[in-house]
């Protein structure tokens, strides 16, 4: 118990510092994280709850430098695209395993959840060791095309930082505005796959540790609050390479089944 509390604030508190100048997202990090401790779609939920919290401490940091309009072209895409996703992956947890056997005296069972979740973690850690992805950037004529993606992919798995920040590169915006307009992206997406998780949530809510999503959530507040104070200047390439390599490890194991 005490493990599991001391490792997933501590990646909530790094994670969430490390969402405002990084190529991975809060989401990202603690999906495996959960997942280590709890079932996978309990392990989503969690995390869900945790970014959506997260997101609104951080838009009340910066949001006001937020760019309306790129949120306006983005963000409404995005909101339709993370209610698609959402409802795919509430659709795909439901499904009974592919495969099953065992090893090290565990059950180990390969399922479409986490072959899709594994994939995409596996994908998105990709932005993290390859630097021709590390450096895409998308023209701003797709930045609707970029809002949809990123949506579909916010709500199917979490992970869409990587996506938003390839299509709002482009986007002739400062760094303050940059930052702010991406947390406010991600608070519409989290609001749209979280009304489609909640159904599942409130099934779930007799597994869900309370205490715990409470401190990793004040975890991430804390991890959001001193990124914004002392990180802007931090070159974190070599983290990121490390979490790169990190996730997919987890992405292999989870899609073996392992995990």
């Amino acid at each position: 118990m005490i493990t599991e509390y001391i490792t997933i604030c501590l990646f909530a508190l790094l994670g969430s510092g490390l969402t405002f100048f990084s190529g991975f997202g809060l989401g990202t990090i603690l999906v495996p994280v959960f997942a280590l401790f709890f079932p996978l779609e309990i392990a989503i939920s969690l995390t869900a709850i945790v970014h959506f919290l997260n997101n609104l401490f951080k838009l009340f940091l910066v949001g006001k430098n937020a760019s309306r309009s790129v949120v306006i072209r983005f963000g409404l895409p995005a909101i339709v695209a993370a209610f698609i996703g959402a409802y795919i992956l509430t659709f795909i947890s439901e499904m009974q395993p592919l495969y099953s056997y065992s090893i090290f005296n565990k059950t180990a069972d390969i399922t479409i959840i986490k072959i899709t979740i594994g994939s995409l973690l596996a994908f998105f850690a990709l932005f993290d060791l390859i630097p021709s992805l590390s450096k895409l950037n998308f023209n701003q004529k797709y930045i609707p095309l970029g809002g949809f993606l990123s949506g579909f992919f916010g709500g199917l798995s979490g992970n869409q930082g990587a996506l938003r920040s390839a299509f709002l590169i482009r986007a002739n915006l400062s760094k303050e505005q940059f930052i702010a307009t991406g947390v406010v992206i991600a608070v519409l997406i989290d609001i749209s796959r979280l009304t489609i998780y909640s159904s599942d949530i409130v099934k779930q809510h007799n597994s869900l540790d309370y205490m715990l999503l409470i401190l990793a959530t004040l975890s991430a507040f804390l991890g959001a609050f001193l990124g914004n104070r002392l990180l802007k200047k931090i070159t974190i390439h070599a983290l990121q390479r490390f979490v790169g390599i990190v996730l997919l490890v987890f992405s292999a194991l989870l899609i073996a089944g392992v995990i």
